[in-house]
Protein backbone atom coordinates (compact mmCIF):
# COMPACT_ATOMS: atom_id res chain seq x y z
CA UNK A 1 0.00 0.00 0.00
CA UNK A 2 1.33 3.91 -0.62
CA UNK A 3 2.09 6.27 1.58
CA UNK A 4 -0.46 8.32 0.09
CA UNK A 5 -3.34 5.16 0.38
CA UNK A 6 -2.49 4.66 4.12
CA UNK A 7 -2.94 7.93 4.79
CA UNK A 8 -6.26 8.38 2.99
CA UNK A 9 -7.50 4.89 4.86
CA UNK A 10 -6.40 6.24 7.86
CA UNK A 11 -8.69 9.23 7.07
CA UNK A 12 -11.73 7.20 6.27
CA UNK A 13 -11.10 5.59 9.95
CA UNK A 14 -10.43 8.68 11.98
CA UNK A 15 -13.98 10.17 10.17
CA UNK A 16 -15.78 7.20 11.05
CA UNK A 17 -13.93 7.53 14.95
CA UNK A 18 -15.31 11.11 14.61
CA UNK A 19 -18.82 10.97 13.14
CA UNK A 20 -17.99 12.93 10.13
CA UNK A 21 -19.66 12.10 6.89
CA UNK A 22 -18.00 10.55 3.92
CA UNK A 23 -16.09 12.93 1.86
CA UNK A 24 -16.75 12.51 -1.78
CA UNK A 25 -14.27 15.11 -3.71
CA UNK A 26 -10.79 15.91 -3.63
CA UNK A 27 -11.50 19.47 -3.84
CA UNK A 28 -12.97 19.89 -0.39
CA UNK A 29 -9.33 20.13 1.27
CA UNK A 30 -8.87 23.50 0.11
CA UNK A 31 -12.64 24.88 0.82
CA UNK A 32 -12.97 22.92 4.04
CA UNK A 33 -9.33 24.35 4.78
CA UNK A 34 -10.47 28.28 3.34
CA UNK A 35 -13.46 27.82 5.52
CA UNK A 36 -12.15 26.63 8.77
CA UNK A 37 -10.00 29.91 8.56
CA UNK A 38 -12.36 32.04 7.89
CA UNK A 39 -14.90 30.42 10.95
CA UNK A 40 -11.41 30.67 13.53
CA UNK A 41 -11.13 34.34 12.27
CA UNK A 42 -14.70 35.11 12.88
CA UNK A 43 -14.65 33.31 16.23
CA UNK A 44 -17.01 30.48 14.83
CA UNK A 45 -15.65 27.82 17.08
CA UNK A 46 -18.29 25.32 16.03
CA UNK A 47 -17.77 25.48 12.73
CA UNK A 48 -13.85 25.60 12.62
CA UNK A 49 -14.38 22.52 14.34
CA UNK A 50 -16.60 21.15 11.98
CA UNK A 51 -14.70 22.36 8.72
CA UNK A 52 -10.97 21.55 10.27
CA UNK A 53 -12.56 17.61 10.81
CA UNK A 54 -13.33 17.43 7.06
CA UNK A 55 -10.59 18.80 5.74
CA UNK A 56 -8.40 16.22 8.06
CA UNK A 57 -10.16 13.59 6.10
CA UNK A 58 -8.41 14.70 2.67
CA UNK A 59 -4.76 15.06 4.43
CA UNK A 60 -4.56 13.52 7.81
CA UNK A 61 -0.65 14.17 8.44
CA UNK A 62 -1.49 18.13 7.93
CA UNK A 63 0.13 18.86 11.31
CA UNK A 64 -1.00 22.54 11.57
CA UNK A 65 -5.17 21.51 10.22
CA UNK A 66 -4.64 18.69 13.25
CA UNK A 67 -3.46 21.56 15.59
CA UNK A 68 -6.58 23.61 14.72
CA UNK A 69 -9.03 21.48 15.33
CA UNK A 70 -7.47 20.18 18.64
CA UNK A 71 -7.77 24.38 19.19
CA UNK A 72 -11.29 24.86 17.65
CA UNK A 73 -12.65 21.45 19.75
CA UNK A 74 -10.73 22.28 22.75
CA UNK A 75 -13.10 25.84 22.76
CA UNK A 76 -16.53 24.51 21.59
CA UNK A 77 -16.20 22.44 24.72
CA UNK A 78 -15.73 19.00 22.56
CA UNK A 79 -12.82 16.87 24.48
CA UNK A 80 -13.80 13.80 22.75
CA UNK A 81 -12.71 14.95 19.18
CA UNK A 82 -9.72 17.53 20.52
CA UNK A 83 -8.22 14.52 22.13
CA UNK A 84 -8.48 12.21 19.32
CA UNK A 85 -7.16 14.81 17.47
CA UNK A 86 -4.27 15.32 19.48
CA UNK A 87 -3.57 11.91 20.03
CA UNK A 88 -3.29 11.71 16.06
CA UNK A 89 -0.78 14.27 16.75
CA UNK A 90 1.13 12.18 19.30
CA UNK A 91 1.40 9.68 16.47
CA UNK A 92 2.77 11.28 13.82
CA UNK A 93 5.79 12.55 16.82
CA UNK A 94 4.17 16.37 16.14
CA UNK A 95 4.92 18.26 19.00
CA UNK A 96 1.88 20.95 20.17
CA UNK A 97 1.06 22.37 23.45
CA UNK A 98 -2.01 22.62 22.72
CA UNK A 99 -2.16 18.74 21.67
CA UNK A 100 -0.97 17.96 25.57
CA UNK A 101 -2.99 20.40 26.60
CA UNK A 102 -5.80 18.18 25.59
CA UNK A 103 -4.33 14.64 26.52
CA UNK A 104 -3.68 16.16 29.98
CA UNK A 105 -7.47 16.68 30.60
CA UNK A 106 -8.02 13.37 29.24
CA UNK A 107 -5.49 11.68 31.45
CA UNK A 108 -7.06 13.76 34.20
CA UNK A 109 -10.75 13.54 33.67
CA UNK A 110 -10.17 9.84 33.58
CA UNK A 111 -7.90 10.17 37.04
CA UNK A 112 -4.79 8.56 34.79
CA UNK A 113 -2.07 10.07 37.11
CA UNK A 114 0.86 7.63 35.75
CA UNK A 115 0.40 8.95 32.53
CA UNK A 116 0.18 12.92 33.42
CA UNK A 117 3.82 12.38 35.35
CA UNK A 118 4.78 10.14 32.45
CA UNK A 119 3.69 13.38 29.92
CA UNK A 120 5.50 15.75 32.35
CA UNK A 121 8.65 14.32 32.79
CA UNK A 122 8.60 13.82 28.53
CA UNK A 123 8.48 17.02 28.50
CA UNK A 124 5.76 17.03 26.36
CA UNK A 125 3.65 19.32 28.84
CA UNK A 126 1.55 22.91 28.56
CA UNK A 127 3.96 25.20 30.71
CA UNK A 128 6.48 25.16 33.71
CA UNK A 129 3.43 26.36 36.41
CA UNK A 130 0.53 24.01 34.28
CA UNK A 131 2.82 21.17 34.39
CA UNK A 132 4.54 21.64 37.79
CA UNK A 133 1.02 21.57 39.85
CA UNK A 134 -0.32 18.90 37.55
CA UNK A 135 2.40 16.65 38.57
CA UNK A 136 1.89 17.54 42.28
CA UNK A 137 -1.91 16.77 42.32
CA UNK A 138 -1.04 13.54 39.91
CA UNK A 139 1.60 12.53 43.12
CA UNK A 140 -1.44 12.62 45.66
CA UNK A 141 -3.75 11.10 43.26
CA UNK A 142 -1.46 8.47 43.17
CA UNK A 143 -1.61 8.41 46.97
CA UNK A 144 1.70 9.73 47.80
CA UNK A 145 1.20 12.93 49.72
CA UNK A 146 4.95 13.56 50.63
CA UNK A 147 6.04 13.62 46.69
CA UNK A 148 3.17 15.74 45.99
CA UNK A 149 4.08 18.20 48.82
CA UNK A 150 8.23 18.21 47.44
CA UNK A 151 6.89 19.20 43.78
CA UNK A 152 4.66 22.03 45.39
CA UNK A 153 7.33 23.73 46.95
CA UNK A 154 9.95 22.76 43.42
CA UNK A 155 7.49 24.86 41.67
CA UNK A 156 7.42 27.73 44.36
CA UNK A 157 11.10 27.83 43.73
CA UNK A 158 10.49 29.34 40.20
CA UNK A 159 10.15 33.37 39.68
CA UNK A 160 6.71 34.44 40.00
CA UNK A 161 5.07 31.14 41.15
CA UNK A 162 5.18 30.98 44.84
CA UNK A 163 2.04 32.16 45.24
CA UNK A 164 0.33 29.83 43.14
CA UNK A 165 2.21 26.94 44.50
CA UNK A 166 1.42 27.88 47.87
CA UNK A 167 -2.55 28.07 47.18
CA UNK A 168 -2.42 24.85 45.83
CA UNK A 169 -0.68 23.22 48.77
CA UNK A 170 -3.02 24.72 50.75
CA UNK A 171 -5.62 23.34 48.59
CA UNK A 172 -4.13 19.69 48.89
CA UNK A 173 -3.68 20.00 52.22
CA UNK A 174 -6.79 20.90 53.12
CA UNK A 175 -8.42 17.98 50.56
CA UNK A 176 -6.52 15.58 52.91
CA UNK A 177 -7.92 16.92 56.07
CA UNK A 178 -4.83 18.86 57.20
CA UNK A 179 -6.73 21.74 57.90
CA UNK A 180 -3.76 23.06 60.44
CA UNK A 181 -1.72 23.25 57.90
CA UNK A 182 -3.46 24.95 55.07
CA UNK A 183 -4.78 27.45 57.30
CA UNK A 184 -0.92 28.05 58.48
CA UNK A 185 0.10 28.63 54.84
CA UNK A 186 -3.16 30.84 54.08
CA UNK A 187 -2.01 32.82 57.79
CA UNK A 188 1.43 33.20 56.45
CA UNK A 189 0.28 35.31 53.39
CA UNK A 190 2.42 33.08 51.17
CA UNK A 191 -0.47 32.63 48.85
CA UNK A 192 -0.33 36.51 48.41
CA UNK A 193 -2.97 38.17 45.78
CA UNK A 194 -4.17 34.20 44.90
CA UNK A 195 -5.93 34.30 48.65
CA UNK A 196 -7.94 37.49 47.84
CA UNK A 197 -9.98 35.76 45.04
CA UNK A 198 -13.48 35.08 45.44
CA UNK A 199 -12.80 31.46 45.07
CA UNK A 200 -9.56 31.41 47.73
CA UNK A 201 -11.91 33.46 50.47
CA UNK A 202 -14.81 30.92 50.10
CA UNK A 203 -12.29 28.18 50.59
CA UNK A 204 -10.46 29.25 53.13
CA UNK A 205 -13.56 29.97 55.10
CA UNK A 206 -14.55 26.12 55.14
CA UNK A 207 -11.21 25.56 56.29
CA UNK A 208 -11.72 28.20 59.16
CA UNK A 209 -14.60 26.44 59.78
CA UNK A 210 -13.05 22.67 59.92
CA UNK A 211 -11.05 23.99 62.65
CA UNK A 212 -14.29 25.47 64.88
CA UNK A 213 -13.51 29.23 63.90
CA UNK A 214 -16.36 29.96 62.14
CA UNK A 215 -16.41 33.34 63.72
CA UNK A 216 -12.99 34.10 62.13
CA UNK A 217 -14.66 32.50 58.76
CA UNK A 218 -17.44 34.90 58.86
CA UNK A 219 -15.18 38.30 59.61
CA UNK A 220 -13.25 37.02 56.73
CA UNK A 221 -16.01 37.48 54.39
CA UNK A 222 -16.62 40.55 56.01
CA UNK A 223 -13.46 42.07 55.46
CA UNK A 224 -12.58 40.99 51.73
CA UNK A 225 -16.35 42.32 50.88
CA UNK A 226 -18.09 43.97 53.23
CA UNK A 227 -21.43 44.05 54.12
CA UNK A 228 -22.85 43.42 50.64
CA UNK A 229 -22.05 40.01 49.47
CA UNK A 230 -23.55 37.88 46.49
CA UNK A 231 -26.20 35.10 47.95
CA UNK A 232 -23.92 32.54 47.54
CA UNK A 233 -21.56 34.72 50.04
CA UNK A 234 -24.25 34.92 52.19
CA UNK A 235 -25.25 31.71 52.00
CA UNK A 236 -21.77 30.37 53.38
CA UNK A 237 -21.87 33.28 55.88
CA UNK A 238 -25.53 32.45 57.23
CA UNK A 239 -24.44 29.16 57.83
CA UNK A 240 -21.30 30.13 59.33
CA UNK A 241 -23.12 32.88 61.48
CA UNK A 242 -25.98 30.03 62.76
CA UNK A 243 -22.88 27.99 64.12
CA UNK A 244 -22.68 25.21 61.03
CA UNK A 245 -19.74 23.36 60.45
CA UNK A 246 -19.04 23.27 56.88
CA UNK A 247 -17.61 20.68 54.89
CA UNK A 248 -14.34 21.30 52.64
CA UNK A 249 -15.81 21.62 49.00
CA UNK A 250 -13.80 23.37 46.82
CA UNK A 251 -11.14 20.47 46.31
CA UNK A 252 -12.27 17.15 47.35
CA UNK A 253 -9.84 14.79 45.40
CA UNK A 254 -6.49 15.33 42.94
CA UNK A 255 -9.00 15.13 40.02
CA UNK A 256 -10.44 18.36 41.62
CA UNK A 257 -7.47 20.01 42.51
CA UNK A 258 -6.40 19.24 38.29
CA UNK A 259 -9.37 21.11 37.35
CA UNK A 260 -8.04 23.94 39.88
CA UNK A 261 -4.67 24.24 38.28
CA UNK A 262 -6.68 25.19 34.76
CA UNK A 263 -9.14 26.85 36.53
CA UNK A 264 -6.38 29.39 38.60
CA UNK A 265 -5.02 30.15 35.32
CA UNK A 266 -7.92 31.07 33.49
CA UNK A 267 -8.59 33.36 36.15
CA UNK A 268 -5.17 34.69 36.24
CA UNK A 269 -5.45 35.25 32.26
CA UNK A 270 -8.69 36.67 32.40
CA UNK A 271 -7.33 40.74 33.25
CA UNK A 272 -5.09 39.69 30.11
CA UNK A 273 -7.29 40.66 27.30
CA UNK A 274 -6.94 37.47 25.78
CA UNK A 275 -10.22 35.77 25.91
CA UNK A 276 -10.18 32.97 23.18
CA UNK A 277 -6.62 32.03 25.24
CA UNK A 278 -8.59 32.16 28.65
CA UNK A 279 -11.19 30.09 27.61
CA UNK A 280 -9.00 27.17 26.37
CA UNK A 281 -7.68 26.87 30.29
CA UNK A 282 -11.40 27.24 31.69
CA UNK A 283 -13.10 24.80 29.26
CA UNK A 284 -10.55 22.00 30.62
CA UNK A 285 -11.32 22.61 33.85
CA UNK A 286 -15.53 22.47 33.43
CA UNK A 287 -14.58 19.56 31.57
CA UNK A 288 -12.48 18.06 34.13
CA UNK A 289 -14.82 18.96 36.88
CA UNK A 290 -18.28 19.15 35.32
CA UNK A 291 -19.70 20.58 38.62
CA UNK A 292 -17.13 23.47 39.11
CA UNK A 293 -19.48 26.21 39.24
CA UNK A 294 -17.20 29.13 38.75
CA UNK A 295 -15.51 27.61 35.65
CA UNK A 296 -18.89 27.07 34.12
CA UNK A 297 -19.81 30.59 34.65
CA UNK A 298 -16.35 31.97 33.62
CA UNK A 299 -16.92 30.19 29.99
CA UNK A 300 -20.15 31.30 29.72
CA UNK A 301 -18.92 34.60 30.48
CA UNK A 302 -16.03 34.70 27.75
CA UNK A 303 -18.08 33.06 25.12
CA UNK A 304 -20.47 35.87 25.45
CA UNK A 305 -17.72 38.49 25.51
CA UNK A 306 -16.41 36.90 21.95
CA UNK A 307 -19.90 36.77 20.68
CA UNK A 308 -20.66 32.90 20.85
CA UNK A 309 -24.26 33.31 22.05
CA UNK A 310 -25.46 30.16 21.41
CA UNK A 311 -22.45 28.37 23.27
CA UNK A 312 -22.43 31.11 26.06
CA UNK A 313 -26.58 29.76 26.80
CA UNK A 314 -25.41 26.23 26.46
CA UNK A 315 -22.99 26.50 28.89
CA UNK A 316 -25.35 29.40 31.62
CA UNK A 317 -27.63 27.04 31.10
CA UNK A 318 -25.26 23.96 33.24
CA UNK A 319 -25.60 26.16 36.29
CA UNK A 320 -28.53 24.00 38.52
CA UNK A 321 -31.36 25.23 40.00
CA UNK A 322 -30.48 24.98 43.52
CA UNK A 323 -26.89 26.53 43.85
CA UNK A 324 -26.97 30.09 44.42
CA UNK A 325 -25.09 31.36 41.76
CA UNK A 326 -28.46 30.00 39.83
CA UNK A 327 -30.02 33.85 39.44
CA UNK A 328 -26.51 35.03 37.81
CA UNK A 329 -26.33 32.42 35.69
CA UNK A 330 -30.10 32.81 34.35
CA UNK A 331 -29.34 36.98 33.65
CA UNK A 332 -26.14 35.87 31.77
CA UNK A 333 -28.66 33.52 30.02
CA UNK A 334 -31.26 36.14 28.76
CA UNK A 335 -28.55 38.69 27.66
CA UNK A 336 -26.73 36.00 25.82
CA UNK A 337 -30.56 35.40 23.85
CA UNK A 338 -30.75 38.88 23.66
CA UNK A 339 -28.01 39.56 22.14
CA UNK A 340 -28.36 36.84 19.91
CA UNK A 341 -31.76 38.09 18.79
CA UNK A 342 -34.21 36.06 20.65
CA UNK A 343 -35.73 38.36 22.47
CA UNK A 344 -38.84 36.88 23.59
CA UNK A 345 -36.87 33.99 24.90
CA UNK A 346 -34.58 36.15 26.79
CA UNK A 347 -38.23 37.78 28.63
CA UNK A 348 -39.59 34.57 29.13
CA UNK A 349 -36.25 33.58 31.24
CA UNK A 350 -36.21 36.65 33.16
CA UNK A 351 -40.11 36.71 33.91
CA UNK A 352 -39.43 33.12 34.85
CA UNK A 353 -36.47 34.22 37.07
CA UNK A 354 -38.65 37.14 39.09
CA UNK A 355 -40.81 34.62 40.02
CA UNK A 356 -38.45 32.58 41.99
CA UNK A 357 -35.84 35.25 42.32
CA UNK A 358 -37.95 38.60 42.59
CA UNK A 359 -36.31 39.49 45.96
CA UNK A 360 -33.44 40.63 44.30
CA UNK A 361 -33.33 44.00 42.99
CA UNK A 362 -30.79 43.23 39.94
CA UNK A 363 -33.28 40.51 38.91
CA UNK A 364 -36.23 42.90 38.82
CA UNK A 365 -33.75 45.95 37.33
CA UNK A 366 -32.75 43.51 34.46
CA UNK A 367 -36.36 42.78 33.45
CA UNK A 368 -37.47 46.55 33.63
CA UNK A 369 -33.80 47.23 31.29
CA UNK A 370 -35.21 44.46 29.09
CA UNK A 371 -38.85 46.25 28.98
CA UNK A 372 -37.88 49.16 28.61
CA UNK A 373 -35.66 48.50 25.62
CA UNK A 374 -38.99 47.13 23.97
CA UNK A 375 -41.05 50.10 24.68
CA UNK A 376 -43.14 48.01 27.14
CA UNK A 377 -42.95 51.03 29.57
CA UNK A 378 -46.00 49.63 31.84
CA UNK A 379 -43.96 46.45 32.34
CA UNK A 380 -40.54 48.33 33.05
CA UNK A 381 -42.31 50.72 35.89
CA UNK A 382 -43.70 47.85 37.50
CA UNK A 383 -40.28 46.00 37.54
CA UNK A 384 -38.84 48.80 38.44
CA UNK A 385 -40.89 49.44 41.57
CA UNK A 386 -40.52 45.64 42.57
CA UNK A 387 -36.58 46.59 42.36
CA UNK A 388 -37.06 49.63 45.03
CA UNK A 389 -38.96 47.51 46.99
CA UNK A 390 -36.40 45.36 47.78
CA UNK A 391 -34.25 47.95 49.59
CA UNK A 392 -35.39 48.14 53.33
CA UNK A 393 -34.38 51.44 53.45
CA UNK A 394 -33.03 54.74 51.35
CA UNK A 395 -29.82 53.68 49.38
CA UNK A 396 -27.53 54.84 47.14
CA UNK A 397 -27.55 52.62 44.94
CA UNK A 398 -30.96 52.90 43.68
CA UNK A 399 -30.87 56.11 42.27
CA UNK A 400 -30.15 54.24 38.73
CA UNK A 401 -33.76 52.53 39.87
CA UNK A 402 -35.07 55.54 39.96
CA UNK A 403 -33.83 57.22 37.47
CA UNK A 404 -35.12 54.16 34.42
CA UNK A 405 -38.48 54.45 36.25
CA UNK A 406 -38.32 58.09 35.47
CA UNK A 407 -37.51 57.39 31.89
CA UNK A 408 -39.80 55.04 31.26
CA UNK A 409 -42.86 57.13 33.07
CA UNK A 410 -41.79 59.94 30.79
CA UNK A 411 -42.24 58.30 27.90
CA UNK A 412 -45.83 57.43 28.82
CA UNK A 413 -46.18 61.14 29.09
CA UNK A 414 -46.68 60.68 33.57
CA UNK A 415 -44.67 63.33 33.66
CA UNK A 416 -45.29 65.01 37.16
CA UNK A 417 -43.95 60.82 38.03
CA UNK A 418 -40.92 60.85 35.83
CA UNK A 419 -39.99 64.35 37.33
CA UNK A 420 -40.44 63.12 40.76
CA UNK A 421 -38.04 59.88 40.51
CA UNK A 422 -35.66 61.82 38.56
CA UNK A 423 -34.97 64.17 41.52
CA UNK A 424 -35.33 61.55 43.83
CA UNK A 425 -32.00 59.81 41.85
CA UNK A 426 -30.44 63.32 42.25
CA UNK A 427 -31.35 63.14 46.23
CA UNK A 428 -29.25 60.15 46.18
CA UNK A 429 -26.75 60.75 43.94
CA UNK A 430 -26.81 64.66 43.58
CA UNK A 431 -24.11 65.39 40.66
CA UNK A 432 -24.90 62.00 38.84
CA UNK A 433 -24.62 63.64 35.21
CA UNK A 434 -27.01 61.37 33.57
CA UNK A 435 -29.58 62.23 35.43
CA UNK A 436 -28.85 65.75 35.44
CA UNK A 437 -28.46 65.94 31.50
CA UNK A 438 -32.25 63.87 31.18
CA UNK A 439 -34.27 65.97 33.71
CA UNK A 440 -32.67 69.08 32.51
CA UNK A 441 -33.38 68.32 29.09
CA UNK A 442 -36.88 66.90 29.51
CA UNK A 443 -37.25 70.64 31.59
CA UNK A 444 -36.18 72.76 28.51
CA UNK A 445 -37.83 70.88 26.26
CA UNK A 446 -41.30 71.86 28.33
CA UNK A 447 -39.89 74.90 28.94
CA UNK A 448 -40.72 74.54 32.89
CA UNK A 449 -38.14 76.21 35.68
CA UNK A 450 -35.26 76.96 32.58
CA UNK A 451 -33.01 78.70 34.76
CA UNK A 452 -32.82 75.52 36.88
CA UNK A 453 -32.79 73.17 33.83
CA UNK A 454 -29.61 74.89 32.14
CA UNK A 455 -28.03 74.61 35.17
CA UNK A 456 -28.19 71.17 35.86
CA UNK A 457 -27.16 70.34 32.08
CA UNK A 458 -23.98 72.59 32.61
CA UNK A 459 -23.01 70.42 35.92
CA UNK A 460 -23.43 67.61 33.57
CA UNK A 461 -21.21 68.73 30.49
CA UNK A 462 -18.53 69.80 33.78
CA UNK A 463 -18.73 66.08 35.10
CA UNK A 464 -18.23 64.56 31.82
CA UNK A 465 -16.92 66.84 29.12
CA UNK A 466 -16.18 64.14 26.66
CA UNK A 467 -19.70 62.76 26.84
CA UNK A 468 -20.94 63.88 23.40
CA UNK A 469 -24.40 63.13 24.39
CA UNK A 470 -24.33 65.26 27.02
CA UNK A 471 -22.30 68.56 25.23
CA UNK A 472 -25.22 67.92 22.67
CA UNK A 473 -28.10 68.47 24.99
CA UNK A 474 -25.77 71.70 26.45
CA UNK A 475 -25.87 73.34 22.71
CA UNK A 476 -29.97 72.15 21.80
CA UNK A 477 -30.59 73.26 25.76
CA UNK A 478 -29.38 77.28 24.41
CA UNK A 479 -31.11 76.34 20.88
CA UNK A 480 -34.16 76.01 22.40
CA UNK A 481 -33.87 79.19 24.60
CA UNK A 482 -33.48 80.76 21.09
CA UNK A 483 -29.21 81.94 22.28
CA UNK A 484 -28.10 79.95 19.01
CA UNK A 485 -25.13 82.30 18.63
CA UNK A 486 -24.31 80.68 22.39
CA UNK A 487 -25.25 77.06 21.14
CA UNK A 488 -22.64 76.79 18.24
CA UNK A 489 -19.04 75.71 19.91
CA UNK A 490 -21.18 73.55 22.07
CA UNK A 491 -22.84 72.11 18.75
CA UNK A 492 -19.78 72.00 17.11
CA UNK A 493 -17.76 70.39 20.09
CA UNK A 494 -20.77 67.76 20.68
CA UNK A 495 -19.96 66.72 16.71
CA UNK A 496 -16.31 66.36 16.76
CA UNK A 497 -16.97 63.58 19.94
CA UNK A 498 -19.81 61.97 18.02
CA UNK A 499 -19.35 62.65 14.20
CA UNK A 500 -21.32 59.66 12.64
CA UNK A 501 -24.53 60.41 15.24
CA UNK A 502 -26.98 61.60 13.06
CA UNK A 503 -28.99 63.29 15.82
CA UNK A 504 -25.96 65.39 16.65
CA UNK A 505 -25.10 66.43 12.99
CA UNK A 506 -29.13 67.27 12.42
CA UNK A 507 -29.08 69.14 15.51
CA UNK A 508 -25.69 71.55 14.32
CA UNK A 509 -27.56 71.73 10.88
CA UNK A 510 -30.34 73.16 12.75
CA UNK A 511 -28.23 75.36 14.83
CA UNK A 512 -25.99 76.62 11.72
CA UNK A 513 -29.41 77.74 9.97
CA UNK A 514 -30.33 79.33 12.94
CA UNK A 515 -27.39 81.93 12.75
CA UNK A 516 -27.05 82.13 9.22
CA UNK A 517 -25.08 79.99 8.15
CA UNK A 518 -27.40 78.14 5.71
CA UNK A 519 -24.74 76.01 3.37
CA UNK A 520 -23.09 74.12 6.46
CA UNK A 521 -26.64 73.63 7.50
CA UNK A 522 -27.67 71.80 4.47
CA UNK A 523 -24.11 70.01 4.68
CA UNK A 524 -24.94 68.65 8.02
CA UNK A 525 -28.18 67.42 7.25
CA UNK A 526 -26.73 65.65 4.50
CA UNK A 527 -24.14 64.14 6.59
CA UNK A 528 -27.18 63.35 9.18
CA UNK A 529 -29.04 61.50 6.67
CA UNK A 530 -26.18 59.64 5.70
CA UNK A 531 -25.70 57.94 8.82
CA UNK A 532 -29.25 57.24 9.60
CA UNK A 533 -29.61 53.50 10.89
CA UNK A 534 -33.05 52.94 8.88
CA UNK A 535 -33.55 49.85 11.03
CA UNK A 536 -33.59 51.58 14.27
CA UNK A 537 -34.33 55.12 13.54
CA UNK A 538 -35.09 57.35 16.37
CA UNK A 539 -37.87 59.75 16.58
CA UNK A 540 -34.83 62.26 16.52
CA UNK A 541 -33.01 61.26 13.59
CA UNK A 542 -35.93 61.45 11.52
CA UNK A 543 -35.01 60.99 7.54
CA UNK A 544 -38.41 62.13 6.46
CA UNK A 545 -37.69 65.42 8.31
CA UNK A 546 -34.56 66.04 7.95
CA UNK A 547 -35.49 65.28 3.85
CA UNK A 548 -38.11 68.29 3.97
CA UNK A 549 -35.49 70.84 5.57
CA UNK A 550 -33.13 69.95 2.88
CA UNK A 551 -35.69 70.97 0.37
CA UNK A 552 -37.49 74.18 1.43
CA UNK A 553 -34.81 75.12 4.99
CA UNK A 554 -35.66 74.43 9.03
CA UNK A 555 -38.11 78.07 8.35
CA UNK A 556 -40.61 76.52 6.14
CA UNK A 557 -40.66 73.30 8.04
CA UNK A 558 -41.45 74.80 11.41
CA UNK A 559 -43.99 76.88 9.82
CA UNK A 560 -45.46 74.08 8.35
CA UNK A 561 -45.33 71.87 11.54
CA UNK A 562 -47.50 74.76 13.30
CA UNK A 563 -44.16 75.33 15.61
CA UNK A 564 -43.10 78.72 16.60
CA UNK A 565 -40.69 80.40 14.07
CA UNK A 566 -36.77 80.93 14.98
CA UNK A 567 -36.75 84.02 17.50
CA UNK A 568 -32.67 84.84 18.77
CA UNK A 569 -32.25 86.16 22.32
CA UNK A 570 -29.37 87.14 24.00
CA UNK A 571 -27.96 85.88 27.32
CA UNK A 572 -28.88 89.08 28.88
CA UNK A 573 -32.62 88.83 27.94
CA UNK A 574 -33.17 86.12 30.32
CA UNK A 575 -35.54 82.83 29.56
Amino acid sequence: MSNRAYHILQGAVLAIALGFPAAGSANSLAGGYLAARQATYSGDYKAAADYYGKAILFDPANGEMLERAVLSNISLGDFERAVAFADRMSEQGLASQIAYMAQMAGYAKAEDYTDIIKQVSDNKGVGPLVDGLARAWAELGQGDMSAALVQFDEVAKSDGLGAFAAYHKALALASVGDFEGAEAIFASNAAGGMQMTRRAVMARAEILSQLERNNDAVTLIEDAFGPDIDPGLEEMRGKLAAGETLPFSHVRSARDGLAEVFYTLAGALSNEQNDDFTLMYVRVAEYVRPDHIDALMLSAELLEKLGQYDLAVQAFKKVPRDIPTYYAAELGRANALRQSGKVDAAVEVLEQLAETHGHLAVVQSTLGDVMRLLERYDEAVTSYTAAIDTFDSPDQAQWFLYYARGIANERLSNWDASESDFRKALELNPEQPQVLNYLGYSLVEKKEKLDEALAMIERAVAAQPDQGYIVDSLGWALFRLGRYEDSVGHMEHAAELMAVDPVVNDHLGDVYWAVGRKLEARFQWRRALSFVDFEQMTEEADPVRIRRKLEVGLDQLLSEEGSPPLSAVTETDGN
